[in-house]
């Protein structure tokens, strides 16, 4: 009789370390939709209903896909992740808030590398800043739609290296802002167009832009700051009220 108290026992203690373990897992590919519940394991066929409650269940260096075309709410990003939504184009609502947070600092995530493609971030005209990165080693933002925010549409607070390709940034303070608080920030920004914000680009001290194939117009200011600002020459700048100069242009190669 003992013997079979200490067995059931035993069966227990497994089947909740088991079903521990399994809630714990985190999946390299995770799903989110409209209709779907946090609670679920963010599979396809059981998507989780945000990015932040998708991310607690992606493994570092995976990737988080959505299945519709639904909001997904404001996300905090602390490890190497893809967020992609294209053909989708899955959207944030962030008003009187960030929309993603950037800010990998953990030692043991060597790549510190995040990935945000297709999607809209808008800020509802009150928004603070659509994405704010203050630590990564380098961000990538591909064909994503920034519109109405106080502050910034993409602002660089840290060291990265961002890359920022056929998006469109408008109706925020600053479009793309690189000044960094400590370290150097560089950011390039490519096939974009950046409309109808106060500044379009601007550069402070440590910050680089590196800009090429852009439409810069209909900004009160279209580029500027104290920083680099490197040209490739092949931008519209214009219809800004004041244009701004380039610190300098390098020909396409």
């Amino acid at each position: 009789m003992v013997h079979h108290k200490r067995f059931r026992l035993l069966v227990c203690v497994s089947f909740l370390l088991f079903v521990a373990v399994a809630a714990n897992a985190q999946a390299t590919r995770t799903w989110v939709s409209g209709v779907g519940d946090d609670v679920n394991p963010c599979s396809r066929t059981a998507p989780c209903k945000t990015f932040a409650g998708a991310i607690s269940k992606t493994a570092t260096n995976g990737e988080i896909n959505c299945l519709d075309p639904a909001g997904y709410g404001s996300v905090t990003i602390t490890k190497s992740i893809t967020i992609d939504c294209e053909d989708t184009q899955g959207s944030i609502l962030a008003s009187l808030t960030n929309g993603i947070i950037i800010n990998i600092t953990s030692p043991t995530d060597t790549k510190k590398a995040v990935r945000i493609r297709g999607i809209s971030i808008n800020g509802a005209a009150t928004g603070i800043n659509a994405i704010r990165v203050m630590a990564a080693t380098n961000v990538s933002v591909e064909e994503v739609v920034i519109d109405g925010f106080t502050t910034s549409g993409i602002t660089v607070e840290g060291s990265a290296q961002v890359a920022v390709r056929n998006s469109s940034i408008r109706a925020t303070l600053t479009g793309i802002n690189a000044s960094p608080a400590s370290g150097t920030a560089d950011v390039t920004v490519t096939g974009s167009s950046i409309a109808f914000n106060t500044n379009g680009i601007t550069a402070g001290t440590n910050g680089t832009v590196r800009f090429g194939g852009n439409t810069i117009a209909y900004n009160t200011n279209g580029i500027g700051g104290s920083g680099k600002l490197f040209s490739f020459g092949n931008n519209v700048l214009d219809a800004n009220a004041t244009n701004g100069t380039p610190t300098s242009t390098t020909p396409l190669k």
